[in-house]
């Protein structure tokens, strides 16, 4: 896929004489797209279909990106795939369907509270990898932190006395967020145990090390939770947001303040954060209609 991106950016350049902002823009825009899509399981752009490319919009928008930035997105998506068309790539282009989003949302998926525990036991405790893997499902369930923001998490972010991390989100924003006793004690197993095992000259001070002793890419990262989702038989329910989602609803389900929840998610505004209010009155529905003897 990064081929074909290059080509497309070659095009831009050469042939309609894009600046390199406009250049840069594009690349960081489809760049995401792709990781997005590997994260899906999509390796190919013969592959992509629209649903895949509504996803990446709508996780994109739950992830706090506004209307404007969200179809700033889509015209790119739109474009390179016109390009593939016309060079014969793809036949057809996923994107030609879509709409601009304008008061449009669509509701993040979440897991259930059984279906996350059976995710969160799937590593299991015996091999030092799974101790790790464990201690980031954990974090990422607890924190709701996004994935980029897990990869760059480093040890000095942890306070391990009040409990608590310093997310650095978009634009280097920080926020304080509460970690619970469960993350934190898989977050102390695995520093304790693992990491220093993991560790190498070169690691520096990043919390969660892969085998080499660096910190991971958002693929490697996503790859582990991928293997996990597959072991607890939700491979098609979980996506790169599925922690983040099922974060904030069942904070919500449980009666936690809306504004609370949109602090600890680094959503800028509370309209972003209200999605997840409309997940948590879909549930109510379901619940209503199973059990309620006129439902």
């Amino acid at each position: 896929m990064n081929e074909e991106l290059r080509s497309f950016l070659n095009f831009l350049a050469l042939e309609r004489g894009a600046s390199p902002l406009t250049l840069e823009a594009y690349q960081r825009d489809l760049k995401g797209l792709m990781e997005f899509l590997i994260g899906r399981g999509v390796t190919s752009l013969k592959e992509v279909k629209g649903e895949d490319v509504t996803a990446y919009l709508v996780a994109l928008r739950a992830d706090g990106l506004s209307s404007s930035s969200v179809n700033r997105v889509l015209a790119a998506i739109r474009s390179f795939f016109r390009f593939l068309v016309r060079e014969k790539i793809i036949s057809i282009n996923p994107a030609a369907g879509i709409g601009r989003i304008k008061g449009w949302q669509r509701l993040p998926h979440t897991l259930t509270r059984g279906e996350m525990e059976r995710l969160l036991s799937a590593p299991g405790d015996k091999e030092p990898t799974a101790v790790r893997d464990q201690a980031i499902m954990e974090l990422m369930y607890a924190t709701g932190l996004r994935v980029s923001e897990v990869i760059t998490l480093r040890q000095g972010q942890i306070n391990w006395y009040g409990g608590y991390l310093v997310a650095r989100g978009k634009g280097g924003k920080e926020r304080v967020v509460p970690i619970g006793e469960k993350a934190m004690a898989a977050l102390k197993r695995y520093t304790d145990e693992v990491r220093p095992i993991l560790a190498r000259e070169k690691s520096g001070d990043v919390l969660f090390l892969n085998r080499w002793g660096r910190g991971f890419s958002r693929q490697g990262l996503w790859k582990i939770i991928l293997k996990y989702a597959r072991l607890a038989q939700l491979e098609n329910k979980v996506h790169p947001h599925t922690f983040r989602h099922s974060f904030a609803s069942h904070l919500l389900e449980g009666g936690a303040d809306l504004r609370a929840v949109q602090i600890m998610l680094g959503h800028a505004d509370i309209s972003t954060t209200q999605i997840y209010t409309h997940v948590t009155q879909e549930r109510l529905r379901t619940i209503h209609r199973k059990f309620h003897p006129r439902g």
